[in-house]
């Protein structure tokens, strides 16, 4: 439970930067969604929902200690392909994903929440596996273990959120202490195969692969968008107009061409950066990358300072799973990356993402607060 030493204990500058984020995201969806609903507050006072059951979650599982979780873990694990399977059997589809089921008045994405399900899960199998990674072999139980929710998810046709859990697969094992040679051996050796199966696929071959033609279109189009610039390359072409004609300091809230005449699509969700980049400038976006790199580095500082690499884990997978998302949407937005539909942590709209978040700045808190706690 909370005592002083705890609450002098927390990190009120990683604090203070996600609640710096989460306002402006108020600010910004406020902007992004004030023409598409017939009430112009609709989509913020859901965020702001979703934020407080959020900030109500973190502030419960900092109260525990995080070594607890090692007694679960497993149960956890079922829950996670619980709810994956549900969604595969009732769950219903949005853009060309079957995604979310239905909870009463509530929509849930467990695709999302496993993320976190699965960090303290791969944690704690990993723990029991601690310096017995050095070789192929080695590696294959916990690639199996991790295999199957990402399977699942595969399965939802989301491209985007397996990407995710393949970084934090990768992250923690390497924190973990797997070879890093072997590691780095394995994804350049994946990355290859991949390019040359898309290239197969687009040739006279054909080659089969178990991808959708809309998701191989979008993972390819960024290399030339105005090769389909009223298609897969529309959503690219319009979020570079937008973030371009921001210039240094932006139009200002309410005033981007492209986001209130709707150019911009998914302009409150995945294309948010775009957003910021064309009603707030140069000097927006810079502040939002500031904020982003003060949020990383505390984590990170977080991690390095645990009191055992079952908590080092649990940060450092949060840590690649927030920076994936980082450089990905960002990029993205930029035409520097492939468009995966993946939203960009604590300023996205998102109620299942904002929840997923915010429990997991309730587990980064908690092993600061009990590793603080060693010392008194």
């Amino acid at each position: 439970m909370f005592n002083k030493n705890s609450l002098k204990n927390l990190d009120y500058i990683l604090i203070a930067d996600i609640l710096i984020i989460m306002g402006l995201s108020l600010f910004v969806l406020s902007s992004a969604t004030v023409n598409i609903a017939s009430d112009p507050l609709f989509f913020v006072k859901k965020h702001l929902f979703s934020i407080g059951l959020g900030v109500v979650c973190a502030i419960i599982i900092i109260a525990f200690d995080y070594s607890i979780l090692l007694k679960y873990y497993h149960y956890i694990y079922g829950l996670t392909i619980i709810l994956l399977l549900v969604v595969q059997a009732r769950g219903f589809a949005s853009h060309g994903a079957q995604q979310w089921i239905s909870l009463g008045p509530f929509v849930l994405q467990p695709s999302e929440i496993a993320k976190v399900m699965m960090i303290i899960c791969f944690a704690s199998f990993l723990v029991k596996r601690q310096g017995e990674m050095k070789t192929l072999k080695d590696l294959l139980p916990p690639v199996a273990y991790f295999s199957v929710p990402l399977l699942l998810i595969l399965a939802q046709s989301d491209l985007g959120t397996a990407l995710v859990f393949l970084a934090i697969l990768f992250g923690m094992l390497y924190i973990a202490g797997a070879n890093s040679k072997l590691l780095l051996g394995i994804i350049v050796t994946g990355l290859s195969v991949a390019v040359i199966a898309i290239a197969l696929h687009l040739s006279p071959l054909q080659l089969p692969l178990p991808l959708k033609d809309h998701q191989i279109n979008r993972l390819i189009v960024f290399i030339d968008p105005y090769q389909d610039p009223h298609g897969t390359g529309w959503n690219i072409i319009q979020s570079l107009v937008a973030i371009g004609s921001g210039g240094l300091w932006g139009k200002g809230l309410y005033h981007g061409t492209q986001v209130q005449l709707n150019f911009l699509p998914e302009h409150h969700t995945d294309f948010i950066f775009s957003v910021v980049g064309e009603e707030l400038g140069f000097v927006g976006t810079g502040f939002v990358l500031l904020l982003y790199f003060c949020l990383i580095s505390r984590s990170i500082r977080v991690a390095f300072r645990a009191r055992d690499l079952y908590g080092r884990l649990i940060v450092g997978g949060v840590t690649c799973m927030w920076l994936f998302h980082i450089f990905e949407n960002i990029g993205m937005t930029i035409g520097l990356m492939p468009v995966t539909g993946i939203p960009l942590p604590f300023l996205s709209y998102g109620g299942s993402f904002m929840l997923t978040n915010l429990i997991a700045v309730g587990l980064i808190l908690n092993v600061q607060v009990h590793r603080e706690n060693l010392l008194f």
